[in-house]
């Protein structure tokens, strides 16, 4: 025991250790003088008797100063919460109105107590969400607008016995805080925050070459009336920066009218026409919620990027989290320069050339698309005298035959490689060159984009959210047919005469033929010009059928998937495939190509699935952006041809999915 806790203990008995002491003192005094002893015993009896009922008397009157201090603190706190300034009522579990303050009261709009006493708080001010906070043991917050005001909802939960039968009795106190004028100042200051805006005349020269000369100036003067408008409509400040390009400041607020609106001004360049075959198409990025300028203008240069990487024609809206689109209806047009692969291919010289280890791979589940030019970058990297290898875990029915051809011939000996192999063998200074996706989690082994700081990437998809970022070589064309459309422009345009094996131009033909179903979709001049350049190094046209013959079973599950296919407002197929076989992938995209046979039948969309995964093919005449419906659950592709692949959900769950899309698209085009 502390020396503080033994002075307590001795001060609260001290009155008894003084009794004792007198008690002893006056039985010694008694044996040594009996009239002593018993005169000290009698005063010891006198004293006790005084200091009990003394101590009587004391304990009395504290409890009756508790007593009258408990009546008068009730009084203050019944008081005080009467009066209290903020709004608060006290309410059973069931929602009836125990108990309201006067400013409860006001704000309700009732005269008296009263009136409110018993009525349910949800019938006066609506749902207050109670029922989500009632299994909570804290005060929660919460956030509601009643009669045009803001309130903070603080909901505080009570507990008190009752002592006639001994149960509890709970209830809830909500403190009503309004916070209108910060929740004003707030979106105030929100709504006033920067916006920059980078805007871009797609093609502007090629534009300008389409149309008559003499008409010429009055496309470049309604391009700037039309900018011109939308400065004023956004209260903003515009420059141009050249030619087919502009910058536009202005506040949150304005970025927000724009995007009610859906960015109309998208639809209205469209209409600019005079006699131009090209039309006047806007792409346009915005950067908003920057910490600082800088950063917002680093938002808007990402958005712009994104907004042409998708093909231009189209709004993209970039912040610290997210993207957002608008637009993205028109199929682009193809550039005929050659230039930019004649760059590139310079520039991918350079790289082979100072690299020691070289590794290709496209996306998982590869199509002739991916494993064509994936082989002609092997030949590229073999005509500079490098040895490059190809990512390859196992061959599906897409490319099974031409690559079985591919290990049958010597030339390419040990080309193919699995993911461990190529985990191991690469470094920081491998180059690794991804074909036919920009997307890291869809490439064949995405473990190689981590280790590696060499990436190049060729691709032709329209750019999705998810993208391979810091390569040090793009070459991304989305109006081009394929993958190796790009590739055989490479080998053709460089300024070193490559010469590549007879197998590899068939497998180039072959991602060209795929991707244009047999040259129907995407095909421009340059499509035209490779296909011609291949056949005449050697490319069998007979060869690259045979790449896509298939097995009568799966002309059978076609067969059902369009005979149980659902038809959505007259426009739009629906189908799945109830048979889950290796090849799903390949029959769905088949399937889907075929419904668009049907007549009036605009876009197609059929599913299958192979073990967790589900797949989904996309098909569209172009009226159509598929690319857009796709991305809303994950994947992406082209105006016309897309796809996804969903993990982790049942075939049922997954056609769900896609056909909300589909008619959420719908309902938006009724807008």
């Amino acid at each position: 025991m502390s020396s503080k806790n033994h002075k307590h203990y001795v001060f609260d008995y001290l009155a008894e250790i003084c009794f004792s002491v007198i008690l002893i003192l006056s039985l010694y005094s008694f044996f040594k003088n009996y009239i002593i002893g018993v005169i000290g015993i009698l005063i010891l009896i006198a004293l006790i008797i005084f200091y009990f009922n003394k101590k009587k008397k004391d304990e009395e009157c504290i409890q009756d100063r508790i007593k009258k201090l408990s009546f008068d603190i009730n009084k203050v706190i019944k008081r005080t919460m009467l009066s209290n300034p903020i709004p608060l009522c006290i309410i059973e579990l069931d929602g009836k109105i125990f108990w309201s303050n006067k400013k409860f009261d006001e704000m309700i709009g009732e005269d008296t107590e009263e009136k409110i006493i018993g009525k349910n708080i949800e019938d006066l001010v609506g749902d207050i969400t109670l029922r989500k906070v009632l299994d909570e043991k804290r005060v929660i917050e919460d956030k509601f607008e009643y009669k045009d005001k803001k309130y903070r909802l603080n909901y505080c939960f009570t507990k008190s016995d009752d002592e006639t039968d001994g149960s509890a009795d709970y209830k809830a106190i909500i403190y009503w805080i309004d916070e209108t004028d910060c929740e004003n100042l707030k979106e105030k200051y929100e709504s006033s925050r920067e916006v920059v805006m980078i805007i871009e005349v797609d093609g502007y020269e090629d534009v300008l070459k389409s149309t008559p000369e003499e008409n010429r100036p009055m496309i470049t003067m309604d391009i700037e009336k039309l900018l011109s408008n939308l400065e004023m409509e956004t209260e903003g400040l515009l420059r141009k920066m050249a030619n087919d390009k502009y910058i536009l400041f202005m506040r949150k607020h304005a970025l927000e009218m724009l995007e009610k609106t859906k960015f109309s001004i998208l639809d209205k360049a469209r209409e600019i026409d005079y006699g131009n075959s090209l039309p006047v198409s806007l792409s346009i990025g915005a950067g908003y919620d920057g910490d600082t300028i800088e950063e917002t203008g680093e938002f808007a240069s990402g958005a712009i990027d994104m907004a042409l990487g998708r093909g231009g024609d189209q709004v993209a809206i970039k912040n610290k989290d997210s993207f957002n689109f608008y637009g993205g209806k028109s199929k682009g047009f193809e550039r005929k320069t050659k230039v930019k692969s004649r760059l590139i291919g310079l520039a991918l010289k350079e790289l082979i050339n100072q690299s020691d280890k070289i590794i290709i791979m496209g996306h998982r589940y590869p199509d002739m698309d991916a494993m064509g030019a994936a082989v002609g970058v092997f030949d590229i990297c073999k005509a500079y005298g490098k040895i490059a290898n190809i990512v390859l875990e196992e061959a599906n029915e897409a490319v099974e035959i031409f690559v079985s051809r591919i290990k049958e011939d010597k030339y390419y000996n040990g080309m193919f490689i699995s993911h461990e192999k190529a985990i191991d063998m690469c470094d920081k200074d491998t180059l690794i060159i991804v074909v036919d996706t920009h997307r890291p989690s869809y490439t064949e082994c995405p473990e190689l984009l981590e280790i590696s700081k060499r990436l190049v990437v060729i691709d032709h998809h329209r750019r999705g959210v998810e993208y391979i970022s810091d390569t040090v070589l793009l070459f991304h064309e989305i109006y081009v047919s394929s993958t190796c459309e790009m590739v055989t422009e490479l080998i053709q345009y460089t300024d070193y005469d490559i010469k590549i094996h007879k197998l590899t131009a068939e497998g180039l033909l072959g991602g060209i033929y795929l991707d244009t179903k047999n040259f129907e979709f995407k095909t421009g001049v340059r499509t035209f010009e490779a296909a011609s350049y291949l056949r005449n190094i050697g490319a069998d046209t007979l060869a690259v059928k045979r790449f896509f013959n298939s097995y009568a079973e799966d002309f059978l599950v076609k067969a059902e998937i369009i005979q149980r296919t659902e038809i959505i407002n007259e426009r739009i197929c629906l189908a799945y495939s109830k048979k889950e076989i290796d090849n799903i992938n390949i029959v769905i995209a088949k399937a889907a190509d075929e419904l668009l046979n049907i007549k009036n039948i605009e876009a197609s969309f059929v599913l299958g699935m192979k073990g967790d995964t589900v797949f989904v093919s996309a098909r569209s005449l172009g009226n159509i952006n598929v690319h857009v419906l796709m991305e809303k659950i994950g994947g992406g592709g082209h105006i016309d041809i897309a796809g996804t692949q969903i993990r982790d959900v049942s075939l049922t769950q997954a056609y769900d999915m896609v056909k909300q899309v589909i008619e959420d698209y719908l309902e938006d085009e009724e807008d």
